[in-house]
């Protein structure tokens, strides 16, 4: 007999749930990994927002964790006039979001359908369902939009950002280099002899603990140096750069010129897939190009060294992406409104209301 289980924080599940994150991550990736969400809500979620995680789980002993789904919610201030809205466990700090099942497995797929039908029953009832991001392509884009449709709910989806990234295609880095735009090559090849004859260039690629708590001071200096807005949550990037050493999937390049960290970027490796999640450059050096002759090296050890199939520049359509990266997708986001609570439909109706009135503008 399965039965849904609700818990308020990472730390209070059951050993099991440590099983089967792993097992789902190698599918999902590290964003649905337990140590990602471990992360996420200890050091980069606002304090308004509650932790809802949905688990259910059986009495069987070799698979008591049968589908999980991390969300949240800001408790309304005015209960009876604003939505009670469910949010997915993901905000800015996350590129993509989805259930944690098995998703090649039948029954994981029943699975979801029983959890969603528990979620959208539990009372008091959630007016607004809202997940994201998800591949708009995936296998989880269509289950979670049909299983929302299922248990009742008016479902809409909603554009999030483009993804942009590198199919490998079995090729070393100097014959992924070979298919770059002139452009960027030139560029490249000029400022690497710049800097070579201006000073002292070299590059540290960090991916030990030990080397990640000695150069995470090097990190916060670049970013601080940078054209960027401070973190919001300071101590997520720290926390998150020593659990992914930890986990083995941190690949930190630092380009230092003349003895000084000049630039930053931190990739991550897992499942022969490499994340290029955050970097930054010293604002002072930005006529050296310094962003674009550590991101290259970094291609040359995520290609050469670790071997992936796929380099993924995450989420957005910035221009300079398009040079490094040979195919596109989108990530979407799914809302669904209960059709069973006045809030619901209310909010339903004028969300159609608002896409009515801006397809008039548009004519």
């Amino acid at each position: 007999m399965a039965r849904i289980n609700v818990y308020s924080s990472f730390n209070d599940l059951s050993p099991s749930y440590s099983n089967f994150f792993q097992t789902c991550s190698e599918r999902g990736g590290f964003f649905l990994s337990l140590p990602w969400f471990q992360n996420l809500s200890q050091t980069g979620f606002n304090t308004q927002f509650q932790l809802r995680i949905y688990g259910l789980e059986s009495d069987d002993l070799q698979s008591p964790v049968l589908a999980a789904l991390p969300m949240c919610h800001k408790p309304p201030g005015i209960p009876f006039i604003q939505f009670n809205v469910l949010r997915a466990a993901a905000n800015y700090y996350s590129a993509i979001f989805g259930p944690v099942i098995n998703i090649n497995d039948r029954q994981s797929r029943q699975n979801l359908d029983t959890l969603v039908q528990g979620i959208v029953r539990e009372t008091p009832r959630w007016d607004i369902i809202d997940l994201h991001p998800i591949e708009k392509n995936s296998d989880d884009y269509a289950l979670l939009m049909q299983t929302l449709s299922n248990a009742g709910m008016a479902v809409e989806s909603y554009f999030c950002s483009g993804n942009w990234y590198l199919n490998v295609a079995g090729r070393t880095y100097q014959q992924y280099y070979a298919s770059l735009p002139s452009r960027l090559k030139n560029t490249l090849q000029r400022k690497s002899v710049q800097l070579k004859n201006e000073g002292q260039f070299s590059v540290d690629i960090i991916s030990s603990v030990d080397d990640a708590k000695r150069r995470i001071e090097s990190f916060l200096q670049v970013y601080g140096n940078s054209w960027k807005q401070p973190e919001p949550f300071p101590d997520f990037m720290p926390g998150w750069i020593l659990e992914s050493a930890r986990q083995g999937w941190l690949r930190m390049g630092i380009a230092s010129f003349n003895g000084k960290p000049v630039a930053v970027q931190v990739w991550l490796v897992h499942q022969n897939k490499a994340s290029i999640y955050k970097l930054a450059y010293d604002k002072h050096y930005a006529t050296y190009s310094i962003g674009s002759i550590l991101t290259a090296c970094l291609f040359q050890h995520v290609i050469d060294v670790d071997q992936v199939e796929e380099v993924d520049f995450l989420n957005g359509d910035e221009s300079y992406k398009q040079d490094w990266m040979s195919h596109r997708r989108e990530y979407w986001g799914i809302i669904a409104y209960n059709r069973h609570t006045l809030k619901g439909q209310i909010s339903f109706l004028l969300q159609k209301l608002a896409r009515t009135i801006k397809k008039l503008k548009s004519r």
